[in-house]
């Protein structure tokens, strides 16, 4: 057993760092094995020495993110403690990134792994950007926080934001109203992201203005989107013919976001997603950014990340079973 002291330099930083009835301090332990124990400005690390050395690595890693003026929760603690048992804590103060934009109820939009940091500066940097991950990983959020930070800063005069309407076991045609009463629960996370972002009676100010438009894909057909951040979301359910309408949309001086998740797609049977093809056909084309998030970018509850694991693990050992 051995034991290392963690001088803090002041309390504040002693504060944000245990959380909440010692919640932070407690995954740490739990995670190596170790015993923290705090004593005035000192934090006493007790354990074996690998465990102790990583624990140390962890909390370090972990002040530094508070000395950058993060807020440490449950999430951001897990995803210190993974990159630090990857060796890779050195990445992990670039995580504390410019706030991308700020909601209705003043509260920052940033970046929460190091995956969202690649995804924004995506967005930044190129026209046309595909977010590929599983749900969770701040996909369609972080591409409308782009969207109205780009449109509060007068870069583009238009957001427009659309879904394949196809249904995930569940008819349509059952649903009551007219057309646009069918659609609008399939563009429910879309309006949720923009009440977030601008407040429900911004939102309905800059919609009857044409300003802001949320829509099916079909749509979107027939049209050239100038001035516009064009953000299409579910894509997974497009088909090839689908994604390629949307794709040749894009006008002048507009920005395209293609966000979906390949191993949940809600096509028929025998219909190819128009994602999966357009990654392949897409993958060396100037301008265009292909982003791929992990189960360690889901910022959900934790069981989220467990649930995507199951599911790879399952999907690996059919796949290998196909094969025998």
């Amino acid at each position: 057993m051995i034991e290392q002291i963690i001088t803090f330099d002041a309390m504040e930083q002693a504060l944000s760092l245990y959380g909440s009835f010692d919640e932070n301090i407690k995954l740490i332990e739990k995670e190596y094995s170790v015993s923290a124990v705090s004593r005035g400005s000192d934090l006493k690390i007790i354990g074996e020495a690998e465990g102790v050395s990583l624990a140390v690595r962890a909390v370090n890693s972990l002040l530094a993110l508070i000395n950058k003026g993060e807020a440490l929760s449950e999430q951001n603690v897990r995803y210190v403690i993974s990159l630090v048992n990857e060796g890779c804590e050195d990445k992990i103060t670039t995580m504390a990134t410019d706030t991308v934009c700020i909601t209705a109820k003043g509260k920052p939009v940033k970046a929460k792994t190091l995956g969202q940091k690649k995804y924004i500066e995506a967005i930044k940097n190129n026209t046309v950007t595909l977010g590929i991950g599983p749900a969770g990983t701040g996909k369609t959020y972080l591409a409308v926080a782009m969207a109205v930070a780009s449109f509060r800063a007068k870069e583009v005069n238009r957001i427009i934001l659309t879904r394949p309407a196809v249904e995930a076991g569940e008819k349509l045609g059952f649903l009551p109203g007219d057309l646009q009463s069918k659609v609008d629960p399939y563009l429910r996370p879309l309006y949720d992201a923009l009440f977030d972002m601008l407040g429900a009676e911004n939102f309905q100010r800059y919609q009857e203005r044409g300003a802001i438009e949320v829509a099916p894909l079909a749509y979107m057909r027939g049209r050239t989107l100038d001035d516009s951040f064009i953000i299409l979301d579910e894509a997974q359910n497009t088909t090839q013919e689908q994604m390629k309408m949307f794709l040749t949309r894009l006008g002048f001086n507009s920005k395209m976001v293609v966000t979906g998740d390949i191993t949940q797609v809600d096509l028929p049977d025998g219909k190819r997603s128009g994602l999966v093809t357009v990654m392949k056909i897409l993958k060396d084309v100037n301008d265009i950014e292909i982003c791929r998030f992990s189960q360690k970018d889901v910022v959900r509850h934790r069981l989220v990340q467990d649930i995507i694991k199951a599911y790879e693990k399952y999907d690996e050992e059919k796949r290998k079973r196909k094969e025998k």
